[in-house]
């Protein structure tokens, strides 16, 4: 039942529930709360699986609890919203982000952060740490996941974590819509919001996920005129050309002889690279990947969510020589702001994001989608909630 769009009932739907670490996850009968104040219920048009899904579905030391619905890419319809909201409706197209842009902090008034200071990430709902999440068949809680949820066909975020497409945007295709919610913003915004690429420049990117081949792509549009991807895996090659990389290098390759390190000032003349991004989540690779950027002016930007709490190695006369390392959430990017601009540029065909597509299919398929991503097979699955678009390509 709903009163002025306001639901006062919950919705039974079905989600993909992981119960352990590395487990299968179960598609279940949930209950979805009515959204609170703040809050805005959605149902899930699609949603896809990024790596960081699948960094903590694996994660069994970290902060995950169990029963947990996973998700944070994801494009919806608004069906319902709590008290207090009045940036959306029901029936707008949205995109649910996992960092808040509450728009009233210091942080959110700041161009320098796009880490809302009011709203940080914590578990379950920002504003109260409690879940709108239950198993209908017992009514135990199920934890939602950077207050997103999207392995879902209905989810309650807030509306502090919601991006509206409106006017144009609201044209674009939903499985592009979805993208830009975590991996292609993150790596796009890192080249353009984070480094800010400067025309001429030499680039350097590891890992060629979606992540690091949106960085590339970014890198282009900002007139980077070298790009260097290093990546294990050869099949991210032919595509990455595609994205704008001019030149690889596979550390399976080059032997115990050199480092990649080595081999990236090789090519640069002994200079090594202007900027350097790390897209996997590895400690190792951070510290090579801020050895192979130039002395004076190397910046390096780590974006890969690391599995563990282990810290970098980076030798202190290496800083004083003017190289700098900087992490980023969401590739710099204010989610209200920002989003509805890089739709526009896909609708404008200056951003492509057919490319990251390479398979689809639906949500009963989600553990296969897992499957893939996790084997390097995949750059993004596209999983429609209702099953009609999806082929299994």
């Amino acid at each position: 039942m709903e009163q002025n769009g306001i639901a006062t009932r919950p919705i039974r739907c079905k989600a993909a529930v992981c119960k352990a670490a590395g487990e299968p996850l179960e598609l279940e009968e949930v209950e979805v709360a009515p959204p609170r104040a703040h809050e805005v219920r959605i149902k899930v048009v699609c949603a896809s699986v990024c790596h960081t899904d699948i960094t903590f579905w694996r994660m069994k030391d970290g902060p995950s609890m169990f029963p947990l619905i996973l998700g944070h890419e994801a494009v919806g319809v608004v069906e319902s919203v709590g008290e207090r909201v009045e940036e959306v409706a029901v029936g707008d197209t949205v995109v649910p982000v996992f960092l808040a842009q509450c728009g009233e902090c210091a942080d959110c008034r700041s161009p320098r952060s796009n880490l809302c200071s009011a709203l940080p990430n914590r578990p379950g709902m920002p504003r109260d740490g409690t879940t709108r999440f239950s198993l209908a068949a017992t009514g135990e809680p199920v934890h939602n996941f950077l207050s997103i949820s999207s392995f879902a066909e209905y989810t309650v975020v807030d509306v502090a974590q919601v991006v509206k497409l409106g006017g144009a945007a609201a044209a674009l295709p939903p499985e592009k819509a979805c993208l830009l919610s975590c991996g292609v913003a993150t790596g796009i915004g890192a080249a353009w919001k984070v480094a800010a690429v400067e025309p001429g420049s030499t680039v350097a990117v590891f890992g060629l996920g979606a992540v690091g081949l949106a960085v590339a792509q970014g890198s282009k549009m900002r007139g980077a005129t070298r790009i260097i991807g290093v990546d294990l895996n050869p099949d991210k090659f032919e595509i990455g050309r595609k994205m704008g990389i001019t030149d690889f290098v596979n550390p399976n390759d080059i032997g115990e002889q050199q480092t990649v390190s080595e081999v990236i000032k090789d090519m640069t003349g002994g200079n090594g690279a202007d900027y350097c991004f790390e897209c996997i989540g590895s400690v190792s690779v951070m510290a090579e990947a801020f050895k192979s950027s130039r002395m004076g002016w190397g910046k390096t930007v780590v974006l890969g969510v690391a599995g563990s709490v282990a810290p970098i190695s980076i030798p202190a006369f290496d800083i004083l020589k003017g190289r700098s390392v900087i992490g980023s959430h969401l590739g710099g990017i204010k989610p209200k702001d920002d989003i509805p601009v890089l739709a526009q540029k896909c609708l404008d065909k200056e951003l492509e994001l057919d490319e990251f597509i390479t398979h689809r299919m639906g949500f009963d398929d989600i553990n296969r989608a897992f499957d893939l991503l996790a084997k390097g097979k995949c750059l993004r699955c596209i999983i429609w909630m209702d099953g009609a678009k999806g082929n299994g390509a």
